[in-house]
């Protein structure tokens, strides 16, 4: 198996266990402030990674060195999960989910910028696909809901950290110094944890912490060891052996997975007519496996 197929299935893993945190935090979005949840999850995710690293042997000495990268980085994927959150308070989910199709074209916009990575015909016609296909079934195969789109404080709220997050990607290859994604990805946590508790500390002492609901706790459960712990490996996998604009696109994703959720957790189906939308993800899917193919792997840091 090439590394590059070893990061497509990292991703495809990384976006089905992204979209279980959607109805799970849809649950819980009014219970808590965002800084104190993230703060909260990014410390228990960095303790998780910190294990497995202590377990493989500790933090080489020259992970160490210039630790701006990790602050950078942790700044950054911090600020995208709170102003998910902050945005979510005034923006309908329905439009907030429109802006986050946005991120794989302003991932690969960042992945020129900083690494020079030039979009070839062939990702751009995924990229559109794709985001075609997201978008049809974000408003459920209803022409009537897409037209109705109104732009917000919240979606623009939401559109700041969608933008953080497309920065993220690119970000962690050009920062990454032979770096182990799973010593990484710690770095990155340690980092995130610290700069969310230093910005949120007065949200996290006024969280009475003895009287959330149970469902705050099953969902910091749920993102802390999946939708960021097992992510963040995943994705810093991933970006050392694709293209910043490949990585971002498999969140083209999430919405059909989201779906799936809703119906394994008791909710309706969508109508058929939504399968249209599931189908383009996959077509924009081939492609870009398709564009691997008879390509020398990309480098790879052996995890």
């Amino acid at each position: 198996m090439s590394q590059a197929t070893r990061g497509h299935l990292a991703m495809l893993l990384f976006s089905a266990l992204v979209a279980g945190s959607f109805p799970l935090g849809a649950m819980m979005a009014n219970e808590i402030a965002p800084t104190a949840f993230t703060a909260l999850r990014f410390v228990l995710a960095g303790a998780i990674i910190g294990a497995v690293v202590r377990a493989r042997g500790g933090v080489p000495r020259a992970a160490l060195a210039a630790p701006w990268r990790y602050l950078l980085l942790g700044a950054s994927f911090g600020a995208y999960f709170v102003l998910m959150f902050e945005g979510l308070k005034t923006a309908a989910p329905v439009s907030a989910a429109a802006v986050f199709t946005l991120t794989p074209v302003l991932s690969a916009g960042f992945g020129w910028l900083l690494l020079r990575q030039v979009t070839t015909p062939r990702i751009a016609a995924a990229l559109a696909i794709g985001a075609a296909g997201a978008i049809w079934v974000i408003f459920r195969a209803d022409p009537a809901a897409l037209l109705d789109l109104q732009v917000g404080r919240g979606e623009a709220v939401y559109f700041a950290g969608c933008m953080a997050h497309a920065l993220y990607t690119p970000l962690v290859r050009r920062l990454n110094r032979g770096e182990s994604a799973t010593v990484f990805s710690f770095g990155v946590l340690v980092a995130g944890a610290i700069l969310l508790t230093l910005y949120g500390w007065g949200a996290i002492r006024a969280t009475d912490w003895t009287a959330l609901p149970v469902i705050v706790w099953i969902t910091l459960g749920y993102t802390a060891v999946f939708a960021s712990a097992a992510t963040f490996v995943l994705l810093q996998f991933a970006t050392l052996r694709l293209p910043a604009s490949k990585v971002m696109a498999y969140t083209y994703l999430i919405p059909s997975w989201v779906i799936l959720w809703q119906i394994a957790l008791g909710q309706a189906a969508p109508p058929a007519r939504v399968a249209a939308g599931v189908v383009l993800t996959a077509l924009a899917l081939v492609l870009l496996v398709k564009e691997e193919a008879g390509a020398r792997p990309g480098s790879a840091h052996p995890d």
